[in-house]
């Protein structure tokens, strides 16, 4: 069977080194695609799903910063690098709010960036909870198929509403920590409204209901911060 390449977009407006570091990644066993300006970064992205991103900050018609917000609205997890000729404390930082999960000041050593490449999708790939590459999750007895968007315990089968699988799907992402309770409104609701708030409240008891066939598990209420899946040993 032919393996996998890791995808990655790459959105670079200096010609150069974008078909430089597209060339690189493709010799070290990658699938780049390459765009130019933030827009068509973020029209690819929209049509294809990618293991990382590689942004610069200094882009044309949309720049790297917004691009980024909006691919973490679209996708919470995939890891974000931003490359950019910026090295200001105050531009890392507004980086890192963007959703960063790393930074890179050029010019810089094309084989660091492959090692950060590397870190970054290892540590991707063993989030605490993730059965196998299809995205699935053993929570105690019960199996929870996201693609499918199926919890499963023994031959009995739930299907969840889009809701209750993006959900239960950070909760997962986060088992045994602390899911803050703003930043799960803003990804599946887009807004932290009172009304919202309540919504939430009223998914989080549905799936303790899914779940309470295994007493193991627990989804707790973290006063003033959100809420955490426990699986108990």
């Amino acid at each position: 069977m032919e393996e996998v390449k890791p995808k990655i977009l790459l959105v670079e407006d200096e010609i150069n080194l974008g078909n430089l570091l597209n060339d690189y990644l493709s010799v070290k066993g990658f699938d780049p695609v390459l765009c130019t300006d933030g827009q068509q970064g973020f029209d690819a992205f929209t049509k294809s799903k990618f293991d990382l991103c590689i942004l610069d900050i200094m882009l044309p018609i949309k720049d790297g910063f917004t691009l980024a917000k909006e691919i973490r609205q679209a996708d919470p997890f995939v890891p974000i690098i931003f490359l950019t000729a910026k090295s200001l404390p105050d531009d890392k930082i507004e980086g890192f709010k963007s959703g960063a999960d790393d930074y890179m000041t050029k010019p810089f050593n094309m084989e660091e960036l492959l090692f950060r490449i590397k870190a970054i999708l290892k540590r991707a790939s063993t989030v605490p909870g993730i059965n196998d590459e299809e995205g699935n999750f053993i929570i105690g007895n019960y199996t929870f198929d996201t693609t499918k968007q199926i919890l499963k315990m023994g031959d009995e089968e739930r299907k969840l509403t889009s809701k209750e699988s993006e959900l239960l799907r950070l909760l997962c992402q986060n088992m045994n920590k602390t899911l803050d309770r703003n930043f799960t409104l803003k990804t599946i609701w887009h807004d932290d409204s009172y009304f919202n708030a309540r919504s939430m409240d009223v998914y989080i008891t549905k799936l303790r209901k899914y779940l309470r066939e295994d007493p193991r598990i627990e989804i707790l209420n973290v006063h003033g911060k959100g809420f955490k899946l426990l699986v108990n040993t």
